[in-house]
């Protein structure tokens, strides 16, 4: 072994240290002393407080089974989800690959042999939409045996829907009815994902130890001073409102804002079709009737599992007091002892009405019930955050990102009710305050690579947001592409969402086409589904020459309406039959030339 020079180790050893270092040391290869200055630097890491960066490692002499990390997200939870668990698995330092369904191909199922899948249920058990292509191909009779896969499903939901995790569920049990083996039992997570995600990681990554062998390599690792955390769901930043302004007329049913929002400076860097998630704030009068309710001051501390807040703190930053769920709902018939109230938590469109017009106030107050404040606190869920699209484009506005919010409103009983998100951004996010808020960067919500192509745009009400963002960055791009927007409302006076705007830019001719539907202006409502029926020509001929077709806003029936309407008139004017044209609407989507981002 050659000598190395004192002076250039310079060790902090001893001499009986420096001389069991090299008893160690003599006769290694380079890939043990690699593998070695690893080992030792994980150890300075935990000692010293600073952050291991796994750099490229040493091959071992066996190589493991690759894991396949298989996400499909509507709104990100379940590819932040996905992304832990390849980080987890990777740092172990097993072979994995981490990919969207929308990307995978299909036909590689029957290659894999270590497979978990992280998958939500949208509205009232549709799977999200960059996994309709999988889920289609798994429930029907193309799809392969699977006698050598091993799975695991961590299904994502919201209980508020009576089809919880339905998605899930379904490519669980096909899994296994494919031959595949369940490596652990399908876990089944509510909105508050994080209490249920932490042990089916961990149970997910010891299912990798044992499944997949040897790692593929020792995991090598450098010093660095710990940075700042990047922005993100958990690290919300604040953001300066710069202007709120009401963007419907004073005789619309519907109070709709637009809101810019000043951005730190190089952080936060979106693309149009990205989304900004807002960190709401119960209204201090919601919380004022609820401690009412429960006959207890809002100052009382309460302790939830280690952490103690005041009741008013954690009704206001901590619970959803506007939402409610299908398990509290039977959990407080319970308590009232209402089989009135379980009777319609148990039928799926009482439920559905009961979750759509009813509050945690109304409950309380129509069914009482003895709930002590640390209870009543433990059972409600805890607050997301709710997403809104972009309005806007950086090449546009800079360093800003602007909002359309729609102020959700409901009356019962003669009181007015109001959604938590849109209440705090269009009632209290005003000039000068400040709202926290985070990234979530939408890709399968994305602007044609090419600027040459081609766009259809279809956003009725709010569901026009991102297309504002869409025009304002071909034009600021200088693309050549053709523009034309489909937009629907209520009333041309009062609800034409950026009218001016989109007025303007057909004039200048960046908008090539604008087409408008307005359902109460006339006794037979229109919708913009019939405004697609009778530009069905043309829409086809753009779509037959390479246009891409892009659809923002309601899930329930807004999208649905808009799909039937393109698969009949794809049907009517290509000479296909309706099957062969719903077909002809999953290539476009497999070709990324069909996006919709529905809520």
């Amino acid at each position: 072994m050659s000598a190395i020079p004192s002076a250039t180790l310079a060790p902090p050893l001893d001499a009986e240290r420096s001389e069991l270092l090299a008893r160690l040391t003599d006769g290694l290869d380079g890939n043990a002393l690699t593998w070695l200055s690893g080992y030792l630097a994980g150890i300075a890491a935990e000692r010293s407080g600073l952050t291991p960066v796994a750099l490229e490692p040493a091959p071992r002499a066996e190589p493991a089974a690759r894991a396949t990390v298989l996400y499909g997200s509507q709104t990100g939870n379940g590819r932040r989800l996905a992304e832990q668990l390849a980080r987890a698995i990777e740092v172990a330092g097993f072979a994995v690959r981490l990919i969207s369904a929308a990307e995978y191909p299909l036909r590689a199922l029957v290659e894999e042999r270590l497979l978990f899948l992280v998958v939500s249920t949208h509205g009232d058990g549709d799977p999200p939409d960059d996994a309709r292509a999988l889920v289609d191909f798994l429930l029907s009779r193309r799809a392969p045996r699977l006698e050598r896969l091993g799975f695991a499903v961590f299904a994502l939901g919201d209980s508020s829907y009576p089809q919880f995790c339905a998605t899930g569920r379904a490519l669980d049990e096909r899994f296994e009815a494919l031959g595949a083996r369940r490596l652990l039992p399908r876990t089944e997570a509510d909105l508050d994902v994080e209490t249920r995600a932490g042990p089916w990681l961990e149970q997910a990554l010891a299912t990798v130890r044992s499944e997949a062998g040897n790692p593929r390599r020792a995991t090598v690792t450098t010093l660095r001073p710990a940075s700042a955390p990047e922005p993100g769901r958990d690290q919300p930043v604040a953001l300066e409102v710069l202007a709120n302004q009401r963007v419907t007329g004073r005789s619309s049913t519907r109070d709709v804002r637009h809101l810019e929002l000043a951005l730190p400076e190089g952080r936060l860097r979106y693309e149009p079709g990205d989304s900004l998630g807002v960190w709401p704030e119960n209204r201090a009068a919601t919380v004022a009737q609820i401690a009412l309710l429960l006959g207890a001051r809002q100052e009382l501390p309460v302790t939830v599992g280690s952490r103690e807040r005041s009741l008013g703190d954690w009704l206001t930053h901590d619970r959803e007091l506007t939402r409610l769920t299908r398990p509290f709902i039977e959990q407080h018939a319970a308590r009232a002892g209402s089989s009135e109230l379980a009777a319609r938590a148990a039928e799926p469109a009482a439920l559905r009405s009961l979750l759509r017009d009813c509050q945690l106030v109304d409950l309380l107050r129509e069914y009482p019930a003895r709930w002590a404040p640390d209870e009543l606190v433990t059972a409600l869920r805890p607050l997301a955050p709710r997403l809104y699209s972009i309005a806007s484009s950086r090449r546009a506005v800079g360093d800003e990102a602007h909002l359309t919010v729609a102020l959700l409103e409901t009356t019962r009983g003669g009181e007015r009710r109001t959604g938590a998100a849109s209440a705090y951004l269009a009632e209290r996010a005003r000039d000068g305050q400040q709202i926290r808020a985070f990234l979530e960067p939408n890709p399968r919500f994305r602007l044609p690579a090419d600027p040459a192509r081609d766009i259809i745009m279809i956003g009725p009400g709010t569901g026009v947001a991102p297309f504002r963002a869409f025009l304002q960055d071909r034009i600021a791009t200088g693309g050549t592409g053709r523009q034309w927007l489909f937009f629907g409302g209520r009333h041309f006076d009062s609800d034409f969402l950026y009218q001016a705007e989109w007025l303007e830019a057909l004039k200048r001719g960046e908008l090539t086409r604008l087409d408008v539907a307005f359902s109460r202006d006339q006794e037979q409502k229109v919708y913009v589904q019939q405004r697609l029926m009778e530009r069905g020509r043309d829409l086809y001929d753009w779509l037959a020459n390479g246009a891409a077709l892009y659809v923002c806003g309601d899930a329930e029936h807004m999208a649905p309406d808009v799909e039937a309407a393109l698969v009949s008139l794809i049907a009517r004017h290509s000479g296909r039959d309706p099957d062969a044209a719903k077909l002809y609407l999953q290539e476009l989507a497999s070709e990324k030339r069909y996006l919709r981002d529905v809520y």
